[in-house]
């Protein structure tokens, strides 16, 4: 089985993506980036994880520093970017924009995957096959941003947005290279990054789920991928965590689910029967 590389790897859903992918025989190379020098210490994680290190998605090269890492005559199999950041916005005084914050949170979420990926295509790294996989959220849904949840957090939603279409357009030049880009929402998740900006306190009623959790069923999504695919907007797990969902698509929604970028009358008058979204 060839590599699978998860960028983004030393906390929440990327830690728990790498030890069950290191724990799997199937995948005798699992690769995990972190932003530190050194790797993490061997009673974090699986000792038979390779760490490729100084990986810091706001450092403009950034994809030739990764690839200079691994063997090129190992091609991977999957790459799963679920590195991200969020700081809070509103309006107010105390906690309006910050513009350092919001330029970190575009590119650590949609800016830096496009160089990782080119990266990784001009090495000969992702072939006929390969599965990229884009950890966004369902934060990066316009037609999903209702009333009942109000305004703020500008950042967080529209770096999202702009990832979804970073994979759009990714899955569109990659096509014809047989590699598959998908866009996915993982789940509400109790991470270090989600009490962090207080939305803890929705954990429970949100059915906020683990990061171990979420990593297993996107696992098996990364699995099951094929072509049919590529190039749209899903949550694996399904509507139960989404706030809005069935406010803005209605009722008895499919789980996995596929997701709306923005909405057209058209599109919500089906409440996407037809799974292709996009």
């Amino acid at each position: 089985m060839s590599g699978v590389l998860i960028v983004g790897a030393t906390r929440g859903l990327g830690a728990s993506l790498v030890k069950q992918y290191a724990a799997n025989p199937d995948h005798r190379h699992v690769y995990g980036t972190t932003r530190a020098s050194s790797a993490p210490g061997s009673d974090q994680f699986p000792k038979d994880v390779q760490w490729l290190t100084g990986v810091d998605l706001m450092n403009p090269t950034v994809g030739q520093h990764l690839v200079a890492q691994l063997d090129p005559s190992q091609p991977l199999s999957a790459v799963i970017i679920s590195a991200g950041h969020f700081t809070t916005e509103d309006l107010s005084p105390e906690k309006g924009p910050n513009w350092a914050e919001e330029q970190r949170m575009y590119t650590t979420s949609s800016i830096a995957p496009v160089f990782i990926v080119h990266a990784l295509v001009n090495a000969g790294l992702l072939r006929d096959g390969a599965k990229v996989v884009l950890v966004s959220s369902e934060a990066g849904s316009i037609s999903l941003r209702h009333e009942m949840e109000g305004g703020g957090n500008y950042a967080h939603h529209a770096s999202k947005a702009a990832l979804n279409m970073v994979g759009r357009l990714l899955s569109l030049d990659l096509r014809d290279r047989g590699v598959v880009v998908s866009i996915v929402h993982p789940g509400f998740m109790r991470t270090e990054m989600t009490a962090g900006v207080g939305f803890d306190k929705y954990w429970d009623v949100g059915g906020a789920v683990t990061p171990g959790e979420a990593a297993k069923s996107l696992m098996e999504w990364t699995e099951n991928l094929d072509m049919s695919k590529t190039g749209k907007y899903w949550a694996p797990r399904g509507p139960g965590d989404i706030g809005t969902a069935n406010v803005v698509l209605g009722s008895d929604l499919p789980t996995p689910l596929p997701l709306p970028c923005i909405a057209t009358e058209q599109l919500m008058a089906s409440r996407y029967k037809s799974p292709s979204v996009n």
